[in-house]
């Protein structure tokens, strides 16, 4: 009797031990999941450097330079060429989206072509340029510029209506003081017109991008309308949309954003302010992200196998049927393979039949293996109802989100209660006592 507890108190510590040493592969199947994880975003960026990548709209902007006369140290008077950067009072957006699925391998890519009309005017230009003596501003160099990310995306030639006269753009930007890609065209300006008080402008991008579409609300009024059959959208940025209603065809939402919303004026010199901070728009979501599902439960591997080998070693003292460190091990390995099993499935097919496959191999793999070393179909079958309701425990916190906390503490406090239960039936007591002699 002695020696079966002493024997009985060094199996709980070599199983202790083997917990955490199987812990090993766990950090290696995280790795994994990250390198997994990396060649999708190789790519995301293969597909989108061919196709176009993340969109951000900007403007339009007029920028008009100045003359800025200096003295250096020996006297001699120079010159510099500044920008007066003035922005609209009214900006309408009303775009469609068209996206795509596109693949590179395995891995599946959002893709879209958008047709996004741009409406609006400006007001008081002259009037807004203050403390320039008017002489050194080159008015007849003046352009109207639009930020375009990446000018790839651009699939027709883009044309500016301007006070009824129509002028063509061209590539490149005036500065880079608020933008660094764009088009431009030039307005020629006259200081000596006075009658024109209001710029209506309009023009209509036909452009291509990947995953996110973003505007940057410069107009003293910025209204953005945008509509697709994208069913899964991602509102992000500096404004979530007034109005938002998605459905199975698709989406509509609306922006409202005013001056007074963000952190610079309505016309400033040179690189005065940045417009950044202020972009908004939408992502196009993929519903499914296996990777991050399947690195969420691996931090409860710990879990996995400790409780599984609290299990065995329930049923292995409370029934008197031995089980070798080496199968503790081959359990612990099957435990381990089904994280290997998640992942490479849910790469082929939604994850969560992927987790319902890879647990119904493993919970299967372990029934068969305890029934051949426990010599009793019911004890296995104990064994694979546990190991069920771990699972499906498991699975109901990966997809909660605001409550999964909740859910994991309230369940880990219940099997708590469920391990203090069965433990009674131990004399821990005795075997410490063996064990300090």
């Amino acid at each position: 009797m002695e020696d079966r507890k002493n024997k009985t108190g060094l199996k709980a510590l070599l199983i202790g031990g083997l917990i955490f040493v199987l812990l090993l592969p766990t950090f290696m199947i995280d790795n994994l999941v990250f390198e997994r994880k990396q060649r999708q975003d190789e790519a995301l960026h293969e597909v989108s450097s061919k196709w176009a990548e993340k969109q951000t709209i900007t403007g339009p902007i007029v920028t008009i330079p100045y003359l800025e006369y200096f003295k250096d140290k020996d006297g001699i008077v120079g010159q510099s060429r500044k920008f007066i950067h003035i922005l609209p009072d009214q900006l309408k957006i009303n775009g469609e989206i068209i996206p795509e699925k596109r693949y590179r391998g395995i891995y599946e890519i959002v893709v879209y072509s958008s047709k996004i009309a741009i409406e609006g005017n400006f007001k008081d230009i002259l009037n807004q340029i203050n403390n320039i003596d008017k002489a050194n501003i080159l008015f007849s160099q003046a352009t109207i510029s639009i930020g375009i990310s990446d000018l790839r995306g651009l699939k027709e030639q883009v044309n500016l209506n301007w006070n009824k006269q129509m002028l063509s753009f061209n590539p490149g930007v005036e500065s880079n003081d608020v933008m660094d890609s764009g088009i431009s065209a030039t307005l020629n300006l006259n200081n000596s017109d006075t009658s024109v008080s209001t710029f209506e402008f309009s023009f209509t991008l036909n452009l291509k991008g990947s995953q996110s579409l973003y505007f940057t609300p410069v107009g003293k009024e910025s209204y953005v309308k945008l509509a697709s059959n994208w069913k899964t959208p991602s509102f992000d940025g500096a404004f979530l949309p007034d109005f938002r209603s998605i459905s199975d065809s698709g989406f509509n939402a609306t922006w409202k954003v005013l001056n007074l919303n963000r952190n610079y004026p309505q016309s400033w010199l040179n690189q005065s302010y940045q417009v950044a901070n202020s972009t908004f728009g939408i992502n196009l979501y993929l519903p499914i992200d296996g990777y991050t599902k399947t690195d969420r439960s691996i931090k409860y591997a710990i879990l996995f196998i400790g409780l599984t080998f609290l299990i065995f070693f329930f049923l292995e003292t409370l029934s008197s049927k031995p089980i070798h460190p080496l199968q503790y091990i081959l359990i612990g390995f099957a435990l381990c393979l089904f994280y290997v099993l998640l992942l490479s499935i849910s790469e082929h097919i939604s994850y969560n039949w992927a987790y319902l496959i890879a647990s119904f191999m493993t919970i299967g793999l372990i029934t068969w293996y305890s029934r051949s070393i426990l010599k009793e179909s019911k004890l296995s079958l104990l064994v694979a109802g546990n190991l069920v309701i771990l699972y499906g425990f498991i699975f109901v916190i990966i997809q909660l989100e605001d409550l999964s906390l909740l859910i994991g503490s309230l369940g880990l406090f219940l099997i708590l209660v469920l391990v203090m239960y069965f433990s009674k039936k131990i004399d821990w007591t005795g075997l410490s006592k063996n064990l300090k002699d």
